[in-house]
């Protein structure tokens, strides 16, 4: 492709520029060929003309579309090099926020220097199992790519984590530990995941350190191996240490620290254990203030010292080791301070006593004087002899600061081993993951030894990774068939040969070292005359002899020779070392053991512990005659060797690159140095990754992918049905040159620029269609306003040329109304004229006729005058006359009519006493009146008939003598009332004089009071007016006062409501709380439970099988899997034939407070188990002391069946006295009874009745008891034996327990006690009985039936005595009812007829409700008592059967030949199935077996009632407590609850068991709160059902355990669901396109990423609708609560809305608005489920709300503040780290989208900033609703449930 088709007019291209590294600009016109200047535009706007390089004429660097910026991986851009990779990470650091980033087979992380949420748990959880293409870039993707191919290629894996000191490293290496320790879980109970994670606070407190660039940077090099077992959990781990930096426990630079465990000592100095340490402050020390840094800011090192104490503690650090080690490291801080004097210029000394050294001696637990004198003296040894030289000061400072670093680093290298050793296991190792933290390339001002030592690793480390991504690159080529061509990339063998091999520096160093002379000068000389001019790669400084310079991959680095050679050697003074190997100090000689057979004289391997290669090191072989001492190895030659162990190590394995970038040098948050990072990138090796990548084919698209992204630049002629043919062809029409392009089995490869090229033609194609489009619209949007324009036009026209025409229809009216006004004014003058003349004439004749007139006018009024007068006199002549007339006339009228009106008032008083007149009058109330009177008449027979009773039955003389006593005394108090009235009326009159006397009194002062009332009325008109204004002011004041309350009112009771409404919301809050704290709870309880029963069967099986196999499992499974399967109740433990205790280090970690209430429970049934036992022996004492005391009286059974025979007797005689009297009451009330009083409706009839009623019931009753006690005597005389019985267990004592239980039959017992009492022997034969013993039986007999007849006689003289004055009570209420009556019919006769009628109506309403009412109230109350009558009835009628039952099996076959008794038959009546089923004792493992444990839900739920079960079990609780059997009820629960877990246990994995049994254990609940007696649940029942209900115990507890159990088969269902439906949430709600064609793919890069075009076997949304309505079904078959069903399907749409968010979350790609949208669309086919199924109600649609909103956050506007506003209104269920996050990752697919600015996120966040939300980014996917059981009674009946023979429970019957 031609440089011209690219380089064209606003192409976009990158410059370079000194201070930002790369530029972006624009070209401002084509590129010719042979063009030496282009043309270019800056961002800023600044045009600038960029010369070509006239030698290599290369362009500028053509820059990526906006689309490709920003991609999760660096291989997805088409153009690929150092500036679109720059920009790339500087885009996803600083505007997205994301500080990961792939780069192949590279992740790149760079440190953000912010603490970001997304290392939790729920991120792990997000991560675990995905792809590693398929999420966000992330050190756990990394972490479980390493994971999985281990699992899958059963290949050890490593992690190399490399960076500058301050990227990170330690933090990568300690998040990917993590993850696995989290995931992987561990194979043992010694938690060695967690031990893993403890190491890193030790080994960060004496390997770390403050430096200028990082507050925690790691001073040395590890490599941990986290070993595996073959189910791939971790079982230990081992560590392996590179070249501690020793030089900074002597030596700090400026702003720097020493290690961090020194600070923690100082600051932990004032703890009482650290008192014998005499430590001080930071400052006080040399070694820790030479920094003049002590403090990290945000870093408390006391709280570090606790942390770094515990993880010494879990890893197997005892207190006392602990102590020893810091006592060494408060020793170093000492021998610090240790100062010496100059003597002179060849000797130094130390002061006498000076403090430092002797409190360092007595740490070290050495002798003073030998220490002073050998840190000033050091020993020659010459061939022949050995003297001691004493040392000037500077080599004793030197001296002392080599023993400070040599002990520093002894010890360092001493808890490494011991960390080993807690991390080593005895399993054998399967794999492992090697997580490598190393060094990065560093390049100082001054570089030494140790910047030479690590850029040597790096050296390696880049060789390795250029020879991974190398073969990577051709397996992927051969993998696809691509032609292979070699290509060219960097190999820094050459440099490492320099470093290495044979004359190489490191090799010259060392000879060097073994010099008598050797110093840095001459080995200097040495690397110049060897290497100078003959390598390329080393060079000398122009300026510098000490100094030489190698072309590292990375870059140049100068290193200064001086100190190579001392710390080379690391050279310490034997005999100081000697010393210390002398020290009482037990541990100090510990440190220094392994010198005597050790490779080093300084670490015994410096760079390392434990090999992790297993081919041993040969060691050198030892000439005869050379000392040991000149074959120490130097460091150089250790680290050599263990650098080439690790390579052989990672070379085993499959490497995973982390490397870590410093974004800038000042530790800002987000803020990126082009400078640095690029400086970075080159040196890690990630643009060397580019440019491998880009030296082939760095951008691979499938074939499916290339067809959905480019369908638009195919026509459709072009499209086939074989995609590949398709694709093949369009690439030939679109690029011509075949070597820009590949085509594979399954990818299409492309060379770097072609995606851009592609992406080019793409956008101008669409940009094309869109300019169509526009066009389009833009004319019909044109014409539209053409045509509204024409529209107007002719509208104005019209408006125009009328307004025109009425302009001159105007003109003409106006000249037309000229016209006339002339016409009328000319008229108008004339007419004046005419008028004025005309008035004139008439006025003259006016004047004229008027005198005429009144001439004659006055001479008419003085006639009329005199008329008046006559008229007025013959007037009053002619009234006079009439009056005297009028006034005689009626007088006469007046004594006439009054005649006439007494003789019809005579008349009417007459007929009013007359009933047939009022009849007359009232026909309308004749049936009343009549209906009335008839009731009338009843109440006065009825008042007769009862006055006779009381008459007859107590003497009606003696109270009528008493009320007429009682009338008289009335009589004589009213007389004297009569009395005392008369002379009252004396004393008023006396008083109406004086009154009379006052009246004229106050007349007279009235007449005064009047005058002055005038005036005070005046004074007080006028202040009432006054007050009255002043009131209306009042009246305003309190209105508003009163507004101003009512509105305070108002927003007082607003808020109140607004609190509650809120305190509500929190108690509900709270109480799901609690509620989900319980189920989780029961849940730990669970898991708790299985891992007890596994390690029991473990154990059972240890102990049975001799030789146990191996029992492989799946590799994928997680160590977790033990959460998702239910246990058997620890009650089994019978079934185990052996229980051994677990060792103590196997067990699993506990929830403390979990632990606690388990011990506490343990402690609670020890208790009872004891109780128990107590209670066992006691009853087996009262057994011995029955037994003793039956032989005692062995005759008392005679006695018992002599009393019963003479019961039975007396009964039968009593039942015929009672047939007597109730025939001689017949016959007296047919004989004697008066008509009246025996009516049918009589209350004496009504009395009589109910009393011979309640005769006939205790007939009833005594018959029964007859008929019992004749069964009682048949099976105590047939339970008689001549002989004494030495097996019978019954008592006397237990039978008069049993008998006095019967409650009632108390006169039973009451006799039995009598007979007792009289301590008679008797025989035990009732046939050897003489006559006089007969004559006694029978007196005895008779004087208890007396005692019995007294009884009743007296019994039935109180209920007469209660009926008579009850009957009394009767006739008081009926004369008052009677007198009520009379005086309600006075007034119904004072009312008009209307009126009558309705009071009539009104009060007859009344009364009858009235007496409904108290009838309803006898009702309930005879319910009431009629239900508990029976319920007694039951439970003494079952005790009675018990004791047969008892009496029954007491018989022996003897008893019954010997006993030749009568059999007595009792008839029985037929009863109905009672709704209970009888089994035996033996057949509750059958029992259980068949209904449970071999029960197929399938068929149970297809073919029979749903909770059938659940009936049947209850049906067979219900006969267990019919019997009273508490043992039995016990016993089947508990064998139920057991059989449900093992079912769940087994099966528990199969969704249609577990919601099988879901739904029968809450209908077993529901039954047992049904049928519990308790009113608040028998009010559902009927009153069947209520019949059926549990009589004899309370199954309350068993509740709570069947309601525990359902809460733990729930959380298991939900489990299982999540379990199916987590695999198809996120490919059928984000990756599937639903609607085909809304959102384009784009490139991905060397990750895969999961297709989201539908290929076979791919979920779809589709396939979760069919999985919800096969749940949906499945649960409804079952016959699940509808209740419990709507919480079941909340929790699956929480479940599909938080896993589909958290992967939105975590997925940049998923974050684009054609995202929303079929997202969207998938949350309205949910919704439409939900409606289909009516589960709106349900609250799962609530659950999907965070989904929803942020698919409407992918699709709204987000440009201005508006819709800033907008959208945090909108994302109210979104956390303000979600919004951001979608906001961040918000990435559009085509270009015509826009990005989300970075000022519009920030104004987000300011306006969510006081917004109170938790702070975690992922919703918590594994939540379980707490879940509840609403109480749904059954409507059916239990006598009508059958029982299929497919279930094989033909044992069982039907009661």
């Amino acid at each position: 492709m031609a440089a011209s088709e690219l380089y064209t007019k606003f192409a976009r291209v990158w410059i370079p520029d000194p201070e930002e590294v790369w530029k972006s600009a624009e070209l401002l016109k084509d590129y010719k060929p042979g063009d030496k200047v282009l043309q270019l535009r800056l961002e800023g706007g600044k045009d600038l003309e960029y010369c070509l390089d006239p030698k290599t004429k290369e362009l500028p660097h053509l820059r990526n579309p906006d689309i490709l910026v920003g991609e999760n991986d660096l291989t997805a851009l088409s153009y690929l090099h150092e500036p679109a990779v720059l920009h790339n990470l500087r885009v996803r650091f600083i505007d997205s926020k994301l500080i990961y980033t792939y780069c192949g087979i590279v992740l790149v992380a760079i440190n953000p220097y912010e603490q970001l949420p997304i290392y939790g748990e729920d991120i792990i959880n997000a991560y675990s199992g995905q792809n590693m293409g398929d999420m966000d870039p992330h050190i756990f993707a990394v972490a479980e790519e390493a994971y999985k191919q281990m699992a899958r290629d059963e290949r050890n894996q490593s992690i190399i984590v490399s960076g500058e000191s301050g990227a990170g490293k330690t933090v990568s290496a300690k998040y990917a530990m993590r993850y696995f320790a989290t995931v992987s879980g561990s194979a043992s109970e010694a938690n060695v995941e967690e031990k893993v994670l403890a190491s890193n606070p030790i080994m960060e407190s004496i390997g770390n350190a403050k430096t200028t660039r990082n507050d925690n940077s790691s001073r040395f090099g590890k490599y941990i191996e986290i070993g595996f077992d073959k189910r791939y959990r971790i079982i230990g781990a081992n560590m392996r240490t590179y070249l501690l930096e020793k030089s900074r426990v002597v030596f700090q630079a400026e702003e720097e620290r020493n290690y961090h465990i020194f600070y923690q000592l100082c600051a932990s100095a004032k703890l009482p254990e650290f008192k014998m340490l005499r430590l001080g402050n930071a400052d006080y020390f040399h070694y820790t203030k030479q920094g003049g840094s002590p403090v990290i800011d945000g870093v408390d090192d006391d709280k570090e010292m606790m942390h770094t104490r515990q993880a010494c503690t879990l890893l197997g650090i005892n207190e006392s080791y602990q102590m020893g080690i810091f006592r060494i490291l408060a020793g170093i801080l000492h021998l610090g301070n240790v100062g010496f004097t100059s003597r002179d210029s060849e000797s130094c000394s130390i002061p006498p006593k000076h403090e430092p050294l002797i409190i360092f001696c007595d740490l070290m637990g050495v002798e003073y004087e030998e220490m002073c004198h050998w840190l000033c003296h050091r020993k020659l040894a010459t061939a022949t002899e050995t003297y001691i030289k004493p040392i000037p000061k500077f080599q004793a400072t030197n001296a002392r600061d080599a023993l400070a670093k040599h002990i520093y680093a002894k010890l360092f290298n001493w808890i490494v081993d011991h960390v080993n050793q807690a991390l080593h296991s005895a399993v054998k190792q399967h794999s492992f993951i090697g997580v490598l933290d190393i060094y990065g390339f560093e390049t100082f001002e001054i570089n030494s030894f140790e910047q030479f030592c690590i850029n040597y690793a790096n050296e390696k480390l880049q060789q390795q990774f250029n020879m991974h991504v190398f073969k990577l690159e051709q397996e992927e080529y051969m993998k696809e068939q691509i032609p292979w061509t070699l290509i060219d990339f960097y190999d820094n063998q050459p440099c490492i040969n320099l470093i290495e091999a044979k004359l190489g520096i490191l090799d010259l160093l060392d000879e060097e070292c073994k010099m008598p002379k050797g110093s840095d000068d001459t080995w200097a000389q040495k690397l110049y005359n060897t290497h100078l001019n003959k390598c390329a790669l080393f060079e000398k400084p122009r300026l510098s002899n000490k100094a030489f310079i190698i072309q590292h991959f990375a870059d140049k680095v100068e290193y200064q020779c001086e100190g190579f050679l001392e710390k080379n050697k690391d050279t310490v003074f034997e005999e100081q070392i000697k010393v210390l190997k002398s020290s009482k100090f037990k541990m100090l000689p510990e440190l220094f053991r392994d010198d005597e057979k050790a490779i080093s004289p300084s670490s015994a391997t410096p760079s390392g512990r434990t090999p992790l290669s297993r081919t041993p090191i040969k060691p050198t072989k030892v000439r005869p005659g050379q000392s040991a001492k000149e074959h120490k190895k130097t460091v150089g030659h250790q680290f050599r060797n263990s650098l080439h162990l690790l390579m052989e190590t990672l070379n085993a394995t499959t490497p995973h690159y982390v490397r870590c970038i410093k974004p800038n040098d000042f530790k800002f948050p987000f803020t990126f140095d082009e400078k640095r990072a690029v400086q970075q990138l080159r040196a890690c090796g990630v643009l060397e990754t580019i440019r491998i990548s880009a030296a082939g084919f760095p951008s691979r698209w499938t074939y499916q992918e290339f067809f959905s992204r480019y369908r638009v630049l195919m026509k459709q002629k072009d499209v086939l049905s074989d995609r590949k043919q398709t694709c093949k062809n369009v690439l030939e029409k679109l690029i011509l040159d075949k070597d820009k392009y590949q085509f594979g089995k399954t990818k299409i490869f492309f060379r770097a620029g072609q995606v851009a090229y592609l992406e080019k033609i793409r956008a101008d194609k669409l940009r094309a269609a869109c300019i169509r489009i526009q066009k389009t619209i833009r004319g019909w949007l044109l014409r539209k306003k053409y045509l509204r324009m024409k529209k107007a036009a002719i509208t104005i026209q019209r408006y125009v040329r009328g307004y025109q025409a009425r302009c001159y229809a105007k003109f003409l009216r106006r000249t037309n109304a000229a016209t006339i006004i002339q016409k009328y004014w000319r008229m108008y003058v004339a007419q004046k004229k005419y008028q004025i003349k005309r008035a004139a004439t008439i006025i003259l004749q006016s004047y004229l006729r008027g005198y005429m007139a009144r001439n004659r006018y006055h001479k008419i009024l003085c006639e009329h005058k005199a008329i008046i007068i006559q008229k007025q006199v013959r007037g009053w002549l002619a009234r006079l006359h009439y009056k005297r007339c009028l006034k005689a006339i009626v007088y006469l009228q007046c004594c006439f009519r009054r005649m006439m009106a007494k003789r019809e008032l005579k008349k009417l008083k007459i007929e009013a006493r007359s009933v047939e007149r009022y009849k007359k009058l009232h026909i309308g109330m004749e049936n009343k009146i009549m209906q009335l009177q008839r009731k009338v008449d009843e109440q006065n027979k009825e008042y007769k008939c009862l006055l006779e009773k009381l008459n007859t039955l107590e003497g009606t003389y003696t109270s009528e003598t008493e009320k007429l006593r009682s009338d008289l005394g009335r009589l004589q108090l009213s007389e004297e009332e009569a009395k005392i009235a008369t002379s009252r009326v004396l004393s008023l009159q006396e008083e109406i004089a004086k009154l009379r006397k006052d009246l004229e009194r106050t007349q007279s002062e009235k007449k005064t009071i009047e005058e002055w009332a005038d005036k005070y009325k005046k004074e007080t008109e006028q202040l009432v007016s006054n007050l009255k204004e002043e009131n209306t002011l009042l009246k305003k004041e309190k209105e508003t006062l009163n507004h101003l309350i009512s509105e305070q009112a108002k927003e007082i009771t607003e808020t109140m409501e607004k609190k509650l409404i809120e305190e509500t919301k929190q108690l509900e809050l709270d109480l799901n709380d609690e509620r989900l704290r319980y189920q989780n709870l029961l849940n730990e309880f669970s898991r708790l439970e299985e891992r007890y029963d596994d390690l029991k069967e473990e154990m059972t099986i240890m102990v049975h099988i001799p030789k146990p196999g191996h029992r492989r499992t799946d590799s994928t499974h997680s160590s977790n899997e033990s959460e998702y399967t239910f246990s058997s109740e620890i009650t089994e433990t019978e079934d185990i034939p052996l229980r051994m205790e677990e060792p103590s280090e196997k067990k699993a970690p506990l929830d403390m407070s979990l632990f606690l209430k388990l011990q506490k429970r343990v402690t609670e049934l020890e208790l009872e188990k004891q109780a128990m036992q107590d209670e066992l022996d006691r009853k087996e004492e009262q057994v011995l002391r029955s037994k003793a005391k039956e032989e005692e009286r062995p005759q008392i059974r005679g006695a018992e069946l002599e009393y019963e025979s003479l019961k039975r007797q007396e009964l039968e005689s009593e039942n015929k006295k009672l047939k007597n009297e109730l025939n001689e009451l017949r016959k007296a009330l047919s004989e004697k009874g008066a008509p009246e009083v025996t009516a049918p409706g009589a209350p004496a009839y009504r009395v009589l009745m109910e009393q011979l009623t309640s005769v006939s019931e205790e007939l009833d009753v005594r018959k029964e008891e007859v008929l019992i006690l004749r069964s009682q005597l048949v099976s105590q005389k047939e339970a008689i034996q001549p002989k004494e019985d030495k097996n019978t267990m019954t008592d006397s004592t237990i039978l008069l327990e049993d008998v006095q239980k019967m409650k009632d039959k108390g006169e039973i017992a009451q006799a039995y006690i009598g007979l007792k009492e009289t301590n008679r022997p008797f025989p035990m034969d009732c046939h050897e009985l003489n006559e006089d013993e007969e004559l006694w039986l029978v007196y005895e007999g008779l004087k208890q039936a007396n005692r019995l007849l007294e009884s009743q006689l007296q019994s039935q003289k109180k209920s007469h005595d209660n009926e008579t004055e009850a009957l009394r009570g009767e006739i008081q209420s009926l004369k008052e009812e009677n007198n009520r009556q009379q005086q309600l019919l006075a007034q119904n006769l004072q009312l008009p007829p209307e009126a009558r009628i309705e009071a009539s109506l009104q009060h007859e309403i009344t009364r009858l409700t009235n007496e409904n009412l108290d009838l309803m109230e006898q009702l309930e109350k005879q319910d009431k008592t009629v239900r508990k009558l029976k319920k007694q009835l039951k439970v003494f009628a079952k005790k009675i059967g018990e004791l047969e039952v008892g009496q029954m099996e007491n018989i022996s076959p003897g008893q019954i030949i010997d006993e030749p008794i009568r059999p007595v038959n009792i008839p029985r009546k037929e009863k109905d199935f009672q709704g209970m089923l009888e089994y035996k004792k033996d057949d509750e493992q059958k029992l259980v077996k068949n209904l449970i444990l071999d029960l197929k839900p399938r068929g149970v739920a297809v073919n029979l009632i749903p909770g059938l079960p659940a009936y049947i079990l209850f049906m067979c609780v219900r006969h267990a407590d019919y019997l009273n059997d508490d043992q039995k009820v016990r016993s089947l629960l508990t064998s139920t609850i057991n059989s449900i877990k093992k079912v769940l246990k087994k099966r528990g994995d199969d969704f249609e068991t577990v919601s099988f049994w879901l739904s029968n254990t809450c209908r077993f609940l529901h039954c047992l709160k049904q049928y519990s007696g308790e009113e608040g649940f028998m009010k559902h029942n009927t009153p069947r059902q209520n019949e059926h209900c549990l009589t004899n115990f309370d199954l309350a507890e068993y509740r709570q355990v069947l309601s525990d159990l359902a809460i733990q088969i729930y959380q298991q269902l939900v489990r299982v669901l999540e379990n199916i439906l987590q695999p198809m949430i996120v490919s059928g709600m984000l990756e599937h396109e639903t609607i085909q064609g809304v959102s384009g793919v784009k490139p991905t890069g060397l990750r895969k990423r999961t297709s989201s075009i539908a290929d076979e076997g791919t979920y779809t949304l589709d396939s979760i609708l069919r999985q919800l309505n096969s749940f949906h079904s499945v649960m409804c078959q079952h016959g699940m609560d509808p209740e419990l069903i709507k919480q079941v399907v909340k929790q699956m749409f929480y479940i599909v809305g938080a896993i589909t968010l958290n992967n939105l979350l975590l997925r940049k790609d998923m974050c684009s608005w054609s995202k929303g949208m079929q997202i969207r669309y998938n949350v309205s086919q949910l919704e439409e489920w939900l409606r289909d199924k009516n589960l709106m109600n349900s609250g799962a649609k609530e659950t999907l709300e965070p989904l929803i909103q942020a698919a409407q956050l992918l699709q709204v506007k987000k440009k201005t503040d508006e819709d800033a506003e907008a959208i945090c209104s909108m994302c109210n269920a979104l956390t303000t780290a979600q919004i951001v996050k979608v906001l961040n990752l918000y990435t559009p697919v085509n270009e015509f989208e826009e990005r989300v600015s970075v000022s519009f996120i920030r104004t987000i966040q300011m306006r969510l900033r006081d917004r109170k939300d938790s702070p975690q980014l992922l919703m918590d996917a594994k939540h379980i609703f707490p879940v509840t059981f609403p109480f749904n009674p059954s409507s059916l009946a239990l006598e009508t449930i059958q029982i299929p023979t497919s279930l094989g429970l033909g044992f069982i019957a039907r009661v």
